[in-house]
Parts: structure tokens; sequence; C-alpha cells
């Protein structure tokens, strides 16, 4: 089961907390499979956390946060073994009556980038509790798609034109933030993400 939690950090005024999310436990969790963190690129303070989850752990509608969801894949690609050195996630929410053809651009483009370009990660998801809510995440190796001149691999400025009028707001971007935690780990991408 694959689970996304959306959060804002305390701001200013809030009182500072050194953690925004769980406790370092749920990093050893053997019930958490992947776990990557994410930060806003526009909005420095709201984060995302994707997780995948035994199902014992992350069980469908157990009275959920508003910020959080089940993920249902779509698509998925991934290579083995994984080495990105780039994660990021983009978070769009399609108008009412809208989702499906947000979600059929999505998994065109989806398809496109696995064919030209074999990235190392492509997720392609939308949220149980939340249809309207798509998320795609990739992760790419930056010297190889550079080596393969495919720096714009992942671009979806040319989706955005068909996309934008199905969408309630702009699409959010964010990239891999890792845990507090996992700061002592020498690599970009925690070995524990995606």
């Amino acid at each position: 089961m694959r689970g996304l939690r959306l959060y804002q950090a305390p701001g200013p005024g809030q009182g500072e907390v050194e953690r925004f999310s769980e406790p370092a436990e749920e990093l050893l969790d053997a019930r958490i499979h992947a776990r990557s963190r994410f930060q806003s690129v526009a909005e420095p303070g709201r984060y995302a956390v994707y997780t995948v989850h035994d199902t014992e752990a992350w069980a469908p509608g157990d009275g959920r946060a508003p910020g959080e969801h089940s993920l249902v894949v779509v698509r998925e690609f991934r290579r083995v073994p994984l080495h990105a050195s780039a994660l990021a996630l983009l978070l769009l929410t399609a108008r009412a009556g809208s989702a499906a053809p947000v979600v059929a651009a999505l998994a065109h483009f989806v398809e496109r980038a696995v064919s030209a370009y074999q990235p190392a990660y492509l997720l392609l998801a939308h949220s149980l509790e939340t249809p309207r809510l798509s998320v795609l995440m990739l992760g790419v190796h930056e010297c190889a798609a550079l080596q393969a001149a495919g720096s714009s691999a992942f671009s979806v400025d040319t989706l955005l034109p068909e996309l934008e009028p199905l969408l309630t707001t702009a699409p959010e971007w964010f990239s891999y933030c890792p845990e507090p935690e996992a700061a002592t780990i020498t690599t970009l991408v925690s070995p524990y993400a995606v």
C-alpha cells in the first residue's frame, strides 16, 4: 500500500521544531519498505511524505487526517537497482469531472517518458480518498540523463497547456528533502527512498 501525507511545518511564532515528520522509529519500521520526504518548491514550509507500507500498516479508510492519502498506482516504472540522484514529486488537483482526462494525459506522458528516456523511477498515482488528486513522482540519475542529452526528459512544460484548464490550482512541485535522521547518509537520495 502506498501513502502520501501532506503537511505544513509550523511557521515563525508557532514554536520551533527540529523535525516535522514522525519519530525516528518510523525510519526503522520493518513494515515501511520505502519512505521519501519532499519539500514544496514554491512554499518551503509545506512537505509531502511518500511511503510504501505493508497493508496492515496503512489500511484504507482507517480515519486518516485530511492531508493523508492512500495512493492507487496508475503506472509505475522502476529500474533495478534504483540509482537515482534526484527525485521530484508533482501534485495536480483536477476540477470536478476532470479527474479522468488529467490521469489519461499524465499516463500518456509517462508512457512516452519511459519509452524515450528509461528513467530510474517513475510513478503515476491518484488518491483513493480524493480521486481528483494525482501524483507524479520522478527519479532520475542526473549524470546519465545529461550524458544522454535528456536534461529535459521529465519536463511537463509541453503537457501543462493541455492540463491547466482541467486543474483547480497550479501544479505543485516538490523536491526531495532527506529526513533529518538520515542526514548522515553520504548519497543524495536515501536508500530508504522510493
